[in-house]
């Protein structure tokens, strides 16, 4: 009896322990999902960060230039040097010819000092020359400018013999990889082809455009793909992003990114609110490292960018293309299309103008008269336009320059409006009537519609939805939904599409039940720790083989919550900069909601402020607990809340919380601007110039100013009298106009 009673003592107390470990283990895993569930939610956040201000900088850039065209369309040259200014400011590059393109970048008259100890290049280039290259560039050297201009004009040779649409087939290789965006991220080119191996006749490769803009080393990714494209012509092969366009390479970087102030000495408040250690536009990245030949350079990329196939097909059966599809979009229109007409697609799409007959977009074409006046008093303003204010005595400089300096803000806002009006309509039509090609004549009509064949291609991204719209997020292409999908792959017979174009955490994605597939190759895009790169491998049968990576050491170090809490710190680092930037509207939006004056408005109702002004389709309730640290009985006290902000952001050098707010909204829009004026980028504006620009923002501001009172406010600007006006001084200028207000 005793020993029976011993054993079932035993045997309860062993269930209890097995019931109390089961309980800890359930226990356990809920925790643990919880953990994970938080995790994922954090990422998804970020990850939305992130991508929002991302494109709302490629829309900014849409803007910008919209907002020059709508300027130019309103401008008519008074004479021909006028004319050749506005020819060298939107078509430079698309009018030189053959022949003085080649005597423009004559390479052969340059020579190779004893001294130079890079790698050398000879022409037809072999694979060891391929190998050196590798080699010279992960030693951080310097190819010699001859071979870079060299490369580049064999480069666009053998581009121009090329279709559109390339063609490649797996019965002639083991395999085809394809790789998406690079942008200008050499490590990770170096380990696809470490893991992957060196193109060869047995090993083809299919790169997907963006191989420039925001990484530090474009310029190297673009000499090792052209010289292995020379090498292998019929085993690699390039594809056009929507980066390979030159004036998306002349807004200076990512707008997404740490703005290291508090660790930089630099040598003004201007200079020090543009410091910026995330990123490098390709211009800037040319010019800085070659000083001399820079400007060669980038007119022979610019031409060798416009040369480059639209897209590839592999067996008949995958097609190949930056961005996406649209529901217009046509495999046989693009086999036809005169690729090399977009040297930018930004620049394709002309505007009808019933104020005036001129035409400046067109390749080679000169302006037209001017259209009767009277129609131009009959038209419509949307926007009452500023008068300006009584121009003060000449004799006073100081008062002209500041009253003409405050004039041209002011009537540049107005324009910008303008320009805004019809991107911001509140109906949502289907993306083909976004374009209507009825309202153009017939002389423009096949222009216009190769232009948006083009431009969907480079600027499209997929989504969950049936149907096609414009892509509003981005400010060009559209957004295609599987039931588009499946009609391009029907008409031509395709089983699937790759695209490139948007970050994928994973570096790659499938969507449209497996119809489409996003590759991303740039490890590490937005954050050490944001997201891994990854290639794929295509064999005869066409199963997509993956391989996924990270290029930077650190990143493997990282547990998954020290690498979520990192990139996190930086999203939100780049969200708070971006509502610092927008301090005076949101302080009027939230006015609104604030009828009594009390400085105080609900969590609710500042969420709904915020996405009012700054648009970036966040989930700011959810952001809250990360941007709000403090409230008193539910209600945000906003004007210490922006003041919290502006101590974050207001630089060692004191600058004034209203003036550092308008830097940071227009840096990116200021340093295109001057790029777009310094046509021969070399860093200085010239009076000549500055000149015919001022002639072109007054053509239609109303404000008759004679030749000596636009020579006064240059001097004004020249602060440092050289004769030429630098970027700090043209920032000076901006910076203390808004003081003087």
């Amino acid at each position: 009896m005793g020993s029976g009673s011993s054993v079932n003592v035993n045997y309860k107390y062993s269930l209890q322990k097995s019931e109390n470990a089961f309980k800890a283990a359930v226990l356990i895993q809920r925790w643990y999902r919880r953990h994970v569930a938080r995790l994922e939610m954090r990422r998804r956040c970020t990850w939305r960060i992130f991508q929002s201000i991302e494109y709302a900088c490629e829309q900014d850039q849409i803007k910008l230039h919209n907002f020059f065209s709508y300027l130019v369309d309103h401008f008519t040259p008074s004479s021909s040097k006028e004319r050749d200014f506005i020819s060298r400011m939107f078509i430079s590059g698309e009018s030189f010819k053959e022949a003085e393109l080649e005597k423009y970048c004559d390479y052969e008259s340059m020579e190779v000092p004893d001294s130079y100890t890079g790698p050398r290049l000879s022409f037809p280039l072999l694979p060891d020359q391929a190998t050196a290259l590798l080699e010279a560039f992960k030693q951080k050297q310097q190819l010699h400018p001859r071979y870079v201009l060299n490369l580049l004009h064999e480069t666009r040779k053998h581009l121009k013999q090329l279709p559109n649409i390339s063609h490649v087939s797996t019965c002639y290789s083991e395999e085809v990889t394809v790789c998406g965006d690079l942008h200008g991220q050499l490590d990770d080119l170096f380990l696809i082809f470490y893991k992957n191996g060196l193109p060869s006749p047995s090993k083809s490769y299919v790169f997907n455009g963006d191989f420039v803009d925001r990484g530090k080393q474009s310029l190297e990714i673009l000499i090792i793909l052209f010289t292995f494209l020379l090498i292998y012509p019929n085993e690699v092969h390039l594809n056009r992003g929507n980066h390979e366009d030159h004036m998306v390479n002349l807004r200076y970087g990512f707008c997404v990114g740490p703005i290291a102030m508090s660790s930089v000495s630099l040598q003004s408040p201007t200079e020090l609110a543009f410091s910026s250690s995330f990123s490098y536009g390709f211009t800037k990245e040319v010019m800085q490292k070659y000083k001399v030949h820079g400007k060669k350079i980038l007119k022979m990329i610019q031409n060798v960018f416009c040369w480059l196939p639209l897209a590839t097909l592999i067996d008949q059966k995958v097609l190949i293309i930056h961005g996406g599809i649209s529901d217009t979009t046509d495999l046989d229109v693009l086999e036809k299309i005169q690729r090399n007409k977009f040297i930018s697609v930004l620049r394709g799409k002309k505007r009808k103008d019933s104020n005036r007959n001129v035409e400046i977009q067109e390749i080679n074409r000169e302006s037209k008269t001017e259209a009767d006046p009277a129609e131009k008093e009959a038209a419509p303003s949307l926007f009452p336009q500023p008068r300006p204010a009584p121009a003060p005595s000449m004799s006073n400089r100081q008062e002209f320059s500041r009253w003409v300096r405050q004039t041209v803000q002011e009537q540049i806002e107005w324009c910008r409006r303008l320009v805004d009006i019809s991107e911001s309509e509140e109906e949502e039509p289907t993306y083909s009537s976004m374009v209507s090609l009825t309202d153009l004549d017939g002389s423009c009509r096949t222009r216009e519609e190769d232009w948006k064949q083009v431009l969907d291609i480079l600027w499209s991204d997929p989504m969950p939805q049936e149907g096609c719209r414009a892509n509003t997020v981005r400010g060009g292409g559209c957004y295609f939904g599987p039931d588009v999908t499946q009609k391009i792959l029907e008409k031509h017979n395709l089983q699937f599409l790759i695209r490139s174009h948007e970050c994928k955490q994973e570096g790659y994605e499938f969507c449209h039940s497996r119809k489409v597939l996003t590759i991303f190759s740039a490890s590490n895009y937005y954050e050490i720790g944001s997201n891994r790169g990854a290639y794929v491998k295509l064999g005869p049968d066409l199963v997509p083989h993956f391989v996924q990576y990270q290029a930077n050491k650190t990143a493997h170090t990282l547990t998954m919550t020290q690498r979520i809490s990192r990139v996190e710190e930086s999203a939100f680092r780049a969200l708070r900069e971006k509502l610092f930037a927008h301090t005076s509207a949101l302080i009027s939006a939230f006015k609104a909601y604030d009828k009594d004056n009390t400085g105080r408005i609900t969590l609710s109702n500042w969420a709904t402020a915020v996405e009012s002004v700054l648009r970036l389709g966040l989930p700011w309730r959810m952001l809250r607990p990360q941007l709000v640290r403090s409230t008193v009985d539910g209600m945000l006290e906003y004007k210490s809340w922006l003041d919290d902000l502006a101590m974050e952001q207001r630089s060692q050098e004191h600058i004034q919380s209203s003036l550092l707010e308008v830097i940071y909204r227009n840096r990116s829009n200021l340093e295109t601007i001057f790029r777009i004026i310094d046509r021969d980028h070399s860093g200085l504006i010239s009076f000549e110039e500055f000149h015919q620009t001022w002639k072109l923002f007054s053509s239609h501001m109303n404000i008759e100013l004679t030749d000596d009172g636009i020579n006064d406010l240059v001097r004004s600007i020249d602060f440092n009298k050289d004769g030429n006006i630098d970027f700090n001084e043209f920032l000076e200028a901006f910076r203390l106009v808004k003081q003087s207000q």
